[in-house]
């Protein structure tokens, strides 16, 4: 082999090679659609504080994540909005010890020009609000929140026929935000995220503690990084974040 070729080779080599090392340091985190803002945030801080790792998120519902890790998807890290997909990703053997990290409160939206507002969860079964704006429950946490404090009041049956299925709380969100729907079920934390747009008409407690468990995954195909990550999360700077986009404490 001619001594230009096989320096053109050798150079091409060494620049793969180290394009995998930079892959290889990749780590993918899938967080429920909540956490989106804060993460984003968080990604960087984590960045400066651990120089050579990058974080790609994937965000979207708990169950749905859930479905893709459990096929195979790569992920480092799973961030839950609830403890009920974490039972089944501990149960299926994909995670490492878990750890709840925040907690949020549900709460009913409506437009910020609607001039209805209801006062208590028991006036959503009114005619004036035909379309209510929530959750999938079998795929989405909020949605399981919902459905189970409107089971506990006897109002699931009345509701369901209103019900516009959304595929993560933020699609719920955006339904009211364009007025499409008369109202919705989700977290105080992403009502906040838009003022103009929603109000928030009442806090409805929920049955259950709304908590958010983090696990690195078992077959993670950056472990050092997972584990680095999920302890990050209970560090001051990100507790920060997390406080100021209105997460409390688990």
């Amino acid at each position: 082999m001619p001594f230009r070729l096989f320096k053109t080779f050798a150079v091409a080599s060494l620049l793969a090679v180290a394009g995998l090392s930079v892959q290889a340091a990749d780590l993918t985190v899938s967080a429920a659609a909540s956490l989106t803002n804060a993460f984003r945030d968080i990604g960087p801080l984590f960045e400066a504080v651990h120089p050579g790792s990058k974080v790609q998120f994937n965000f979207g519902a708990s169950g749905a994540l859930l479905q893709q890790i459990s096929k195979g998807a790569p992920a480092d890290v799973f961030a839950s909005a609830d403890s009920e997909t974490m039972d089944q990703a501990q149960k299926a053997h994909l995670v490492k010890q878990r750890r709840d990290f925040v907690s949020n409160t549900l709460v009913v939206v409506v437009p910020t020009s609607s001039a209805r507002v209801p006062k208590a969860v028991a006036d959503l079964a009114l005619p004036a609000y035909a379309r209510i704006a929530i959750g999938l429950p079998a795929s989405v946490p909020v949605g399981r929140y919902t459905r189970g404090v409107l089971e506990a009041a006897n109002l699931w049956s009345v509701i369901e026929p209103k019900v516009i299925g959304a595929n993560n709380v933020r699609q719920a969100l955006d339904y009211v935000a364009r007025a499409e729907v008369d109202a919705a079920f989700v977290y105080a934390t992403d009502a906040a995220l838009l003022p103009g747009k929603v109000k928030v008409a009442l806090t409805v407690p929920t049955t259950r503690p709304i908590r958010y468990p983090v696990a690195s995954l078992v077959a993670a195909p950056n472990a050092a990084d997972a584990g680095r990550f999920v302890d990050f999360l209970f560090t001051p700077p990100a507790l920060a974040v997390l406080a100021r986009y209105g997460f409390g404490k688990p």
